[in-house]
Formats: C-alpha cells, structure tokens, sequence
C-alpha cells in the first residue's frame, strides 16, 4: 500500500482514533504543582454547600423532583442503520492503535496509543458521555465485527447462551477491578507495547465472550466499558429512546427514571468512584508516610505495589461498607418496610454526578496538557516522519496548568465540579427517596446519613485536590 493510500485511510479512521472507547482504561497525568491557597475556606464553603442543599430540598416537593425528571426537548431523530459501520471503522482505528504500539515509539508521550487511550479517551470519552449520551453504543470495537462473524457462521438473530440471573454484573465488576489494578499499581500501565498486549487480548476476550453469550448481554453484564459508560450516559443532557428519537432533557433527569440495581451493580459503581479516589490518595504525602516513605524520594510504583494493591482493596471496602450503613441508618431512621437491597440498588444511583466530577477534577490537568501530546503523535503515530494533520511539530504549552494564575482558575474549576457533583447527587438521592418513602418527613430523615457521608467526601475530595503529592 503506498504511503498516500495509508495516510487517506488514517484520515478515514480519526473520528474513531479519538473517539474509540479503548479496551484498557488507564493513569493519566499528575497534578504538576501544589496549591497553595485558603483551602480551609473552600472546604468548608463545600460542606455548607452540600448541607444547605440537604435542607432546600426536604423543603421540596414530590411533584416538583417529578417535573424535573419529565421535562424533554424533541429535537430529532436518527435510525440505527451507520451503527455497525461506526463501530467497524472504530475497531479499524483500534487496530492501528495496537500496531502503533508495537511498532511506533517507546515513548508514552509520543505514541499515540498510550495518549489516546489514557487521555483522549478515558479522560475525554468518559466526561463526553456524561454529557451527550451513550456514544459509547456506536463507537464500542466489537458490536461491528460481532455482526460481520455472526453473519459468516450463520449466527444471526439465532439462539445463544445467556449469563445466568445470579451472576448479574459480577463479570464486569471482576474485570473492572483487574483494570483499576493495572491504571494504578502496575509498574508500567502507560508503556505502549505492554499496553498494546493488554488491549489486544482484552478485546479478543471480550469478542469471543459476545460471540457465545450474544453482544448484547455480554455488554450488559460482562464487558466493564459498556457498564460504565452506560452508567455514565444516564447522566447526560441528551436521550435517545426506542424510536430512535433525540430529546434534550435536565442532567442527571433520566437517572431518576431508573430501576434499582442488582448487589453486583451496587458494587460497580461504587469500584468506579473508590478506584479514582484512591488514585489521588495513593500519591499523597500523607498515605506514604503512613508506610514510612519520603515522599520527596518517591522510590517508584514497583517499590509500592504491595501497599497500593492492600489500600485499592481498602478503600472499595471502606466506601461501599460506609454507604450500605449509610443507607441502612435511613431505611431504620424512616422506620422503611423496604429491602435495604432495594433501598441501595436505587440510591447507588445518585453516585454517577460524583463520580462524573471526580473524574473531571482528578483528570483536568492530564486532559490540558497530554491532550497536546495526543495530538502531535496521531499526526505521526508510527514514528516515520509524518505529520499527516499539521500537528506533529507542534508546540506543547505546559504552562497552562503552571504558575499561580492557572492554579487559582484550575482549582476553582476542580472544587466546583466536586461541590456541584455532591450537591446534584443530593437532589437525585431525595428523589429517589421520594420512591421509598411517599410521606416528606420519612422521606427527608432518611437521608440524614447519607447527606452526612456526601459532606465527608465533599470534604474529602478538596483535601485530595490542595494536599501534596509525590510522584
């Protein structure tokens, strides 16, 4: 193929390079500074923030929470038909990723594999999602190729086994944990040709798994980028119904329309906000000297893969033990008939804002400066001396997350996505209060402890943000 029948079909794939949900999600870039402002004001102005909240809304009314969730915007609407097209370009851009990353540059801020998948996408693809919707349905790298090899060996629209009722999303639980220990403890997550042996065996396994249980299933319950995202595209402003119908809607409105989830689903989503939590944790000054490590010798991720390990399992348990409390303190506070299984699977779901913000806050700054670094090397992803887009000389401005200005505006932007997440995520737990408990005053006091644990992580989350870190 010569060089400008290979760069046309590059060009033909980069809306799938920037916008394909990768197989491995992965670390991101550091904070590159430390904050050195009244942060003490803005923890507490978080937590009055939060409680305030709490107090407005016992004062709200069901029906008013019920017209915020109903409120829809038709605008258009758009058929299934490019879907499996989509999804076949993307896996064609997945592809060249994996062989970018064998064959490319070693290093992580030149191929563009690492780039894309720790930053563009992880990063980019997750707060996308948040905001427009389940993208991630068009863009996976498997629904095209499943439909091509279904149709090839006479599988479609036949017979296939089915997951049984009680493994529920514990597949996607069990992997998404195996990824959040690679991001964050292995030694070398960001290095592209072990990132590309990763990838590449993570999709086969995911594609022969959708090839016996069906895509659709194997997506629901099995495949931990489909859970989440579609976890996170609940959130967003834009729907898109049965009929194929656009509609603009409030955020977070189309998570008050949800069933509770299943013990595995609980589970899930609270891995996804202790994953990231214990990201920024793990870097700080004070979790190293807890084990008696110089933060200002950081000693490297192999010397901390024992104790990163012990503290991702911690803080999963701590935070999924502290929220089942929280919830059962509510229902026996209320003096609720109901199943504190229930009662969990429906308030889990006011975790997605928090998680959302968490994901904005932590990754903001890997986002401004290696979104740079992503865009030179997709203009160049072999390292053979293309610049196919007119970015592979271009100029990184690092600066942009440097100096007291930029700290100043970037942690306002931080602490108030972390503050409005809490405080979203308060609104969305007294509506589904409103579900458990028809009567206002149960329904408010049932809420008091978890409104308490929103406030600590409020809290928390700030202090991750102006705290020190190493590495």
């Amino acid at each position: 193929m010569s060089r400008s029948s290979v760069q046309f079909f590059y060009r033909l794939i980069l809306v799938a390079l920037i916008a394909w949900p990768a197989p491995a999600l992965a670390h991101a870039s550091d904070r590159g500074h430390v904050l050195l402002l009244p942060t003490g004001y803005y923890v507490a102005a978080g937590a009055f923030a939060v409680a305030v909240s709490f107090l407005m809304l016992s004062a709200l009314s069901p029906a008013a929470l019920d017209r915020f969730g109903r409120r829809r915007l038709l605008l258009f609407a758009f058929g299934d038909g490019a879907r499996a097209a989509v999804s076949t370009i993307s896996f064609a851009g997945f592809a060249m990723l994996v062989a970018a990353g064998i064959v490319g540059s070693r290093d992580p801020l030149s191929n563009p594999l690492p780039l894309t998948i720790w930053t563009l996408l992880w990063v980019g693809l997750a707060l996308v999602q948040g905001l427009l919707g389940d993208l991630w349905s068009w863009l996976n790298p498997w629904y095209g190729p499943c439909r091509i090899v279904s149709r090839l060996i006479g599988k479609a629209g036949g017979k296939q086994r089915r997951l049984p009722e009680w493994v529920g999303c514990w597949p996607a639980f069990v992997l998404f944990f195996a990824f959040a220990w690679f991001e964050l403890i292995d030694p070398a997550p960001d290095d592209p040709w072990r990132l590309a042996v990763v990838a590449g065996l993570y999709w086969l396994f995911s594609f022969l798994c959708m090839l016996v249980f069906g895509h659709d299933d194997w997506s629901r319950r099995g495949e931990f980028l489909s859970v989440f995202f579609s976890m996170v595209a609940r959130f967003a402003v834009v729907e898109r119904n049965e009929s194929g119908r656009i509609r603009l809607c409030l955020p977070g409105a189309k998570l008050l329309d949800a069933g509770p989830l299943p013990p595995s689903g609980v589970a899930f989503l609270l891995l996804a906000l202790s994953s990231v939590s214990f990201d920024g944790l793990s870097k700080t000054f004070f979790w190293l000297g807890l084990f008696d490590i110089n933060p200002l010798e950081f000693p490297g991720r192999t010397a901390v893969m024992g104790i990163g390990s012990l503290g991702l399992v911690l803080t999963f348990i701590l935070l999924a033990s502290v929220f089942m409390l929280a919830v059962l303190a509510g229902q026996r506070l209320a003096a609720s008939p109901d199943a504190l299984g229930e009662a969990a699977g429906l308030l889990v779901w006011s975790i997605v804002p928090i998680a959302l913000a968490y994901h904005f806050a932590h990754y903001l700054t890997a986002l401004l400066v290696d979104g740079q670094y992503a865009l030179a090397a997709l203009s160049d992803p072999f390292a053979l001396g293309w610049n196919l887009f007119g970015t592979a000389d271009m100029q990184i401005e690092a600066g942009v997350v440097a100096g007291a200005a930029s700290a100043w505006w970037l942690w306002n932007f931080q602490a108030g996505a972390i503050i409005l997440g809490h405080m979203l995520a308060v609104l969305l737990a007294h509506g589904f209060a409103w579900r458990l408990h028809p009567g206002p005053a149960s329904a408010a006091i049932s809420q008091f402890p978890l409104t308490l644990l929103m406030i600590a992580y409020t809290v928390f989350g700030l202090w991750l943000l102006a705290t020190p870190t190493a590495g």
